[in-house]
């Protein structure tokens, strides 16, 4: 055998030991990270929901449930800007149609409520209600 063939041999053997330990370390870092995946993961599972930027959002409660409804009623009626459009823009059946929906919880909710949510609801339907005639008179006129 030529010292060529010997020498290739040694690189190529050499070669094979690199690339075994080359495997090795990178199955390595493979379950490192892992474990560390796991870690991060059981953490925030133990640390339940995260607040967001304004902190932990508010407790749900039935009267801001029917906020939010209000607030896409005075949206329809173009009386507050589309967080969307950025634009006021009255859509009165829309309106009509969430002001509607108010009045089906009033309905449904009869004797279920609190005194303070059932003035919320009573209130809050009322107001709306004149906004939207309000609104329609301008429109039609």
């Amino acid at each position: 055998m030529s010292d060529n063939e010997e020498k290739g041999g040694e690189e190529s053997a050499a070669g094979k030991r690199v690339d075994e330990e080359w495997k090795k370390q990178v199955q390595q870092e493979k379950r490192r990270l892992a474990e560390q995946d796991r870690t991060a993961q059981a953490r925030r599972r133990r640390a339940g929901p995260q607040a967001g930027p304004a902190g932990p959002p508010p407790k749900p409660s039935f009267a801001q449930f029917l906020s939010g409804l209000a607030t896409q009623v005075l949206i329809s009626l173009g009386e507050v800007e589309n967080p969307i459009t950025r634009r006021r823009e009255a859509d009165l059946v829309q309106a009509q149609h969430t002001i509607d929906l108010l009045q089906l919880l009033e309905e449904k909710t009869k004797g279920n409520l609190t005194p303070q949510e059932e003035n919320f609801l009573t209130n809050a339907l009322h107001d709306l209600r004149l906004r939207y005639v309000r609104a329609a008179g301008q429109a039609g006129g």
